[in-house]
């Protein structure tokens, strides 16, 4: 793989955010073993993956003359969304001006289910006015909504099995990121126009409670997991001593909530309709990651 210079230009060519991520770098290698050319975006140029037919530019969202010059002869741009942040939106704004600007005719953008300007999960706040301004722009787009990550539910429970938070008996169908991956692959690579202006919610198989899940989790692990019902006030409070900033305190409760609300209570076909395989249940994530709550002590 070769580092991009400033004025080397390759058409028919998809740009790639995050590469360096969970869900990046498994497009990015996905897309690497079907032989499509593709230019990595990372934010350290030395932590590029190392994949056949890729190229590779350094750019943070925020610098948009580097993120032009970075994307500049691609044709679609799979933008995964940026580390939560108070400046998010602009950042992705930002991403998005400089890549219609360098001559991208279609975003692919890596969202979140139930993205609304009151979304209970104040996160998917951002999702929306990320989704808004890409509609603004006149480009070629695809949004791909994934509901709450498989890979990241172990880490839900602490290292006494506990997960805590106002959930209450709402559902939620986690999604792996394999999945996720998948999805994107295959709206990366069909025929033009094939996905335009299409939005897919990308879930799990199935909605299951927090109470449902952690007893599949105790019952395929063997260990010790259970949930903990929240108020909102408790939620913030034993979130507190971590000396997180209070919007991204906030953010993580209302994650919580939104499984609440019923809001993350949508299982979509979109895996199995984009992918051709089905999506990805809690057991058959635990079958492949038998290791994934070794933190919870027995």
């Amino acid at each position: 793989m070769a580092a991009m210079g400033d004025d080397q230009v390759i058409t028919h060519t998809i740009g790639i955010t995050g590469a360096t991520g969970a869900v990046g770098g498994r497009v990015a290698a996905r897309l690497a073993r079907r032989g499509v050319a593709q230019r990595l975006i990372v934010r350290d140029i030395n932590r590029a993956p190392e994949l056949k037919g890729a190229s590779a530019a350094m750019a943070a969202y925020e610098d948009t003359a580097a993120f032009r010059r970075a994307v500049r002869g691609t044709d679609t741009l799979l933008l995964v969304s940026a580390t939560e942040a108070a400046d998010r939106v602009d950042q992705h704004i930002g991403a998005v001006d400089a890549a219609v600007a360098a001559g991208v005719s279609r975003i692919v953008y890596l969202s979140f289910l139930a993205a609304a300007p009151a979304a209970t999960f104040t996160f998917a706040r951002d999702h929306f006015y990320t989704e808004a301004h890409i509609r603004s722009t006149g480009v070629a787009f695809t949004f791909l909504r994934p509901s709450l990550y498989l890979d990241l539910l172990p880490y839900w429970a602490d290292e006494n099995g506990v997960v805590r938070g106002p959930a209450g008996q709402g559902r939620v169908a986690w999604v792996s990121r394999d999945d996720v991956a998948d999805a994107a692959v295959a709206v990366l690579t069909s025929a033009p126009g094939t996905h335009d202006g299409r939005t897919y919610d990308i879930t799990g198989p199935e909605a299951v409670t927090l109470s449902e899940t952690v007893d599949r989790l105790s019952a395929l692990t063997r260990k010790p997991v259970r949930y903990l019902p929240e108020t909102w006030e408790e939620a913030l409070a034993s979130r507190r001593g971590s000396g997180a900033p209070e919007w991204a305190i906030e953010g993580w409760a209302s994650s919580y909530a939104a499984i609440a609300t019923g809001e993350m209570n949508v299982v979509s076909p979109a895996v199995p309709d984009l992918t051709g395989h089905p999506a990805q249940s809690i057991e058959g994530f635990l079958r492949k990651n038998p290791s994934a709550l070794t933190h919870v002590h027995s």
